[in-house]
This record gives C-alpha cells, sequence and structure tokens, in this order.
C-alpha cells in the first residue's frame, strides 16, 4: 500500500510539473526601436493643450494593444513629428497610428543610437 502511494504522489507531482510548463505564455516577442515620421502641417503652433489631447489619445490606443508597444518620446520639427516607439513590428505602429487617428508617413528601423559619450568609447 506504501508504495502505490508513493506511487501515486510521484505520478501527481509529475502531471502538476507538466501541466505547469505548459501553461507558461510564450515568450514576449522582441522589442524593436522604431522612429516614425509624421507629416502633420503646422504641428509647430500646435498648442500644449492639442499636444496633451494627442498624447491621451495616443495612450489610450496603446492600452488597447497591450505592452507590446510603447511610445518613448516625440519631437516636433515644423511641419512633422518624429516619434520613438518600440514594438516587435511595423505593423503594430501602423495599426496603433490608424487607431489613434495620427499619419505614420514612414516608419524606420533604428539600428543604434549615438551620443558623444560614443568618442570615449573602446572597441
Amino acid at each position: 500500500m506504501f508504495k502505490r502511494l508513493i506511487t501515486t504522489l510521484a505520478l501527481a507531482a509529475w502531471t502538476c510539473a507538466a501541466l505547469a510548463q505548459s501553461a507558461k505564455p510564450a515568450p514576449a516577442p522582441a522589442m524593436q526601436r522604431f522612429l516614425i515620421e509624421r507629416e502633420m502641417p503646422g504641428a509647430y503652433k500646435m498648442t500644449p493643450e492639442e499636444f496633451r489631447d494627442a498624447a491621451a489619445k495616443s495612450n489610450a490606443v496603446l492600452r488597447e494593444l497591450g505592452p507590446d508597444i510603447q511610445w518613448v518620446h516625440s519631437y516636433v520639427a515644423g511641419d512633422k513629428v518624429y516619434c520613438v516607439y518600440q514594438a516587435p513590428s511595423a505593423a503594430l505602429i501602423r495599426e496603433h497610428a490608424e487607431r489613434a487617428g495620427f499619419p505614420a508617413n514612414k516608419i524606420t528601423p533604428i539600428s543604434a543610437v549615438l551620443d558623444p559619450t560614443i568618442a570615449h568609447r573602446k572597441p
């Protein structure tokens, strides 16, 4: 009887371990940084309230899309807005833009980030 109990417990432990292994979520897709160029005539004239409303709309869509896409920051330069995003694909960035009602005229993967400290780095 003791041998049967040990066998049953061992089988139950193995089953629980197998179920726990299969219940693990799939790993998240790798995040890539992208530069999005948005042609927005008059962007340089937008008011703080307009920027706030645009950010709120963007954030709402980001929440709907989940954690696989992140807005890092944006730059307003004349009639264009340049945004840096992290996402697994350009397609997800395009979906965000469509849902939020923003243009995404060009989406380019970022291959390197440079700053003045690179001059002091050793190869």
